[in-house]
């Protein structure tokens, strides 16, 4: 099996309506969604980790200095840009992490219309990977 990273930014697909301008029921619906597909994963054994972010307005960007840190207020980056969640899964194929990947990017949006978001999948390297860029390790 292969784990990969199956994450979503707050691009809002089809939709352009912020989730603050849903209606309850609509929010509901979304977060239903979301939460049977993962059972499902779950159940299917493929389901490894899964978080969502709250929204950049309230990101901090740290950075290391010769002092102390600098931490400054966010988003720096276009919204849409932003990382809004991610799944990681173990599965058989890309193809399979692809399906799934189509499976987050159908959630329902206000009127039930999926959102058609992009999500972005990509594997997790492996020791092996490592190995190639590091041989001696």
């Amino acid at each position: 099996m292969t784990k990969y990273l199956l994450s979503i930014d707050y691009n809002g697909g089809v939709i352009e309506a912020p989730m603050e301008e849903w209606k309850p029921e609509e929010v509901k619906a979304h977060m239903d969604y979301y939460g049977a597909l993962i059972q499902d994963l779950i159940e299917r054994g493929e389901h490894v980790d899964g978080i969502a972010l709250t929204s950049p307005d309230v990101a901090k960007v740290v950075t290391a200095g010769a002092g102390a840190p600098v931490i400054t207020d966010g988003p720096f980056a276009e919204f849409k840009e932003m990382l809004a969640g991610f799944q990681v899964v173990d599965v058989d194929t890309e193809e399979r992490a692809v399906e799934i990947a189509v499976a987050l990017s159908r959630v329902p949006g206000p009127g039930g219309v999926p959102l058609e978001q992009p999500v972005s999948v990509r594997r997790i390297m492996t020791d092996a990977d490592f190995d190639l860029i590091v041989p001696s390790r």
